[in-house]
């Protein structure tokens, strides 16, 4: 080692085998958190470098990090089955947290809960040293957990009322570009699918969509800004369309995008050659949909890492703060809309 520094200096200093230092900094099963925890600020204040080997690159082993647990809290209304934007994003940031040695404690807010002010059992009992927030929850809760005595972060969501840090994709300019995309189309009637009531994402979502309207100088309809779900972010059954008909919509998500699209078409609307239709996050529901859905790709790696890394930095000091970190996406052209400049498909 170029500092001199081996794992049988770090052994000899705590009087342990080589095996267990090396299982310890390595992040392997075999080694008591509190024997973890020592073995990894001892090699941090002795200058241990591990070699360049491949087997080293296997887990970021942050001393701070050691014994720690972090507790994903979602609204019961974002659970979603394998392959939505909710569940990804859920295991983007527990396998994240697993490969930066904090363990995961998930829990599920119910709807009673949510509205009472009950706080999740992960606090009260006191297994979480820092809670991730996926989703939206309502104000009152999120005022309430904005006094908890632990590190809080919110991912996909913010509110500008409180001093929590968040983890968020560029809602505001995706949106702009998704509609920007549909006037280069030769679109001028273009329509909102999204309660912007509903969640901060759909309203920076609409309010994107509002300013390229403005810039272009393209006539807002609120008849044609249609809620696709409650004020609680409960998706309605049914959808139901206007008399007189834009010739696109720009959906708030891809889940919507795709109902919208099934809903016109029995109504024996063709999608795109008479209406168009964009989403947003591109996940599974884009690429199943017939036709595939135009959408705005989330980096959904990208906010797992950021959330990750600003909540371990935040368990190492609890004033920590970055405010709110904005994550770019990028537009993903597929089928869903029709060029009205040559009456040609989009793709």
């Amino acid at each position: 080692m170029k500092n001199g520094v081996k794992m049988l200096d770090i052994a000899e200093k705590l009087g342990v085998s080589v095996v267990t230092v090396s299982n310890a900094l390595a992040g392997r099963d075999g080694v008591s958190d509190s024997m973890r925890r020592k073995i990894c600020e001892v090699a941090e204040k002795m200058g241990y470098k591990p070699s360049n080997t491949r087997s080293s690159k296997k887990k970021t082993i942050l001393p701070n990090s050691i014994g720690k647990s972090v507790g994903i809290l979602t609204s019961e209304r974002f659970v979603g089955p394998r392959g939505t934007f909710y569940w990804e994003l859920t295991v983007n940031i527990s396998n994240k947290l697993s490969q930066m040695n904090v363990f995961t404690v998930y829990e599920c807010v119910t709807a009673e809960n949510e509205n009472n002010g009950t706080l999740p059992n992960m606090l009260t009992e006191k297994k979480a040293d820092g809670v991730i927030v996926i989703g939206q929850v309502h104000r009152p809760y999120i005022e309430m957990l904005s006094r908890v005595d632990v590190p809080v972060v919110f991912v996909d969501f913010y509110d500008s009322r409180y001093d929590v840090d968040s983890v968020n994709s560029d809602s505001f300019n995706g949106s702009y570009i998704l509609t920007d995309h549909l006037v280069n189309m030769g679109h001028k009637k273009i329509g909102f699918f999204g309660n912007f009531n509903a969640t901060s994402s759909i309203n920076d979502r609409f309010l994107g969509y509002l300013k390229c309207l403005i810039e272009n100088g393209l006539e807002y309809h609120r008849e044609w800004t249609l809620d696709d779900r409650d004020d609680r972010g409960i998706l309605y059954t049914k959808i139901n369309f206007p008399s007189e008909m834009p010739t696109a919509f720009v959906c708030n998500c891809d889940e919507t995008a795709f109902r919208v699209i099934a809903a016109l078409k029995s109504k024996g609307v063709r999608v795109p050659e008479d209406v168009s239709v964009v989403g947003y996050d591109n996940y599974t529901v884009s690429s199943i949909s017939v036709p595939a859905i135009t959408t705005m790709e989330v980096d959904i790696r990208k906010m797992a890492e950021v959330s990750v890394e600003l909540m371990v930095k935040k368990l190492a000091n609890p004033s920590y703060s970055e405010g709110r970190r904005i994550i770019s996406g990028k537009l993903i052209i597929k089928n869903s809309v029709l060029d009205l400049n040559g009456g040609r498909l989009n793709v």
